[in-house]
């Protein structure tokens, strides 16, 4: 991945992954770095009509998880060949909101659908591109969708809507994330304040910065 750095960011709903991230850029840009912005389902324009198809919350229809999957991975595929690939050879630091550990905990975990066989997946879509760098904002389910829903002013998006259970699945699958790859993924607390919670992050992130450029 040439001088480049990447970074994603996971979190459950409502765990303030949009907040951290402004808030590193702007850190980083002051730094004099160049920084891109960029999120999964989406970041480029078929990105997001798939993350729009994907997360809309409609009764016509039914995603199947391995529609769902295959939705996921083809945004995915799509971002890394046209935007976080050629950022990262230019130099950039490449911030994204979510990335492959969600379609583990998601789909591989909490869908069913087979930890190892997704793994082999997202690595082959991704061109074996990972990050340097994840930080996983941890809530409870409970708390986070309470914060979404009155952030956002709105009903749940299709995944928000799924019931609690499958929630606290998701959060343990970070957990286990983190138990496996404990030199790339960090948990911060995301029940502490957004200040301390930034402070968190640019501890884990400062000793990769000498690497850029």
């Amino acid at each position: 991945m040439d001088q480049g750095l990447f970074i994603t960011f996971e979190g459950g709903e409502g765990a303030g992954k949009t907040t951290l991230i402004d808030e590193v850029s702007r850190a980083l840009a002051s730094r004099g770095l160049e920084v891109l912005k960029t999120r999964e389902p989406g970041g480029t324009k078929l990105g997001e009509h798939i993350r729009n198809l994907v997360l809309q919350h409609s009764g016509d229809y039914q995603l199947s998880p391995l529609t769902e999957l295959a939705l996921f991975l083809t945004s995915r595929a799509q971002q890394v060949e046209e935007v976080i690939l050629p950022s990262l050879k230019e130099g950039k630091v490449v911030l994204c909101d979510r990335y492959n550990d969600s379609t583990f905990a998601y789909q591989g975990i909490a869908r069913g659908l087979g930890l190892e066989r997704i793994r082999e997946f997202c690595s082959f879509i991704c061109q074996g591109v990972e990050p340097h760098l994840t930080l996983y904002l941890d809530l409870d389910p409970a708390i986070g969708l309470k914060r979404a829903r009155s952030h956002e002013g709105s009903e749940y998006d299709r995944i928000e809507s799924e019931k609690i259970s499958f929630h606290q699945t998701v959060r343990n699958a970070f957990h286990q994330l983190a138990d496996e790859e404990p030199h790339r993924l960090f948990i911060l607390n995301a029940e502490n304040p957004p200040k301390t919670v930034f402070k968190d992050a640019m501890e884990r992130i400062e000793p990769l910065l000498e690497t850029v450029g």
